[in-house]
């Protein structure tokens, strides 16, 4: 049986939300005689290296017995990773995650918006704060959303109650 990402993710999304992650996508790629299965798992505030390792872990216990090691034969490299910035905002979750963030949207009518993403009422809009002001946007009708790429953050000293944050004298 060839190896698919989306079975594989079907068998790892309920014993890595006991690890308090959510799975957004598994890639499986044939690399000679082995696979490369790359992982890649988001929570809210972030994920670390002592989680990476965690699911790393867990993921490879799931990987090496069945009925996942019936998906995958054979020997198989494993990548745990975190989203990256050009992950695009499909979901309620991604746009809570990026509140403060500035994203890039594109509306199924064409209209683009650039602003930082202020709150996030409900799961079916978004409050995006631009040079003009707060502009309400129905998730529906997003065609596309990106975080936009920024060296320096306005709250890059830490967000509030962030215990590594910095006051400024």
């Amino acid at each position: 049986m060839a190896a698919s990402g989306e079975t594989l993710k079907a068998g790892l999304i309920g014993p890595l939300a006991a690890l308090g992650v959510d799975v957004e996508a598994v890639e499986v790629q044939k690399a000679g005689r082995r696979h490369v299965v790359r992982i890649v798992v988001d929570r809210d505030g972030g994920v670390d290296l002592d989680l990476v390792a965690d699911v790393s872990r867990r993921a490879s216990e799931l990987l090496d017995a069945p009925p996942l090691s019936d998906v995958l034969p054979g020997p198989f490299v494993l990548e745990v990773t975190s989203p990256g910035v050009d992950r695009p905002l499909t979901e309620a979750r991604h746009w809570r995650r990026a509140v403060t963030r500035l994203v890039e949207v594109t509306t199924t009518d064409g209209a683009e918006i650039v602003g930082r993403v202020v709150s996030v009422p409900s799961d079916d809009d978004v409050v995006i704060g631009t040079e003009t002001g707060d502009v309400v946007v129905l998730r529906a009708n997003v065609q596309r959303a990106v975080v936009q790429v920024e060296f320096n953050r306005p709250d890059a000293a830490g967000e509030p109650g962030d215990p590594d944050a910095k006051e400024e004298e």
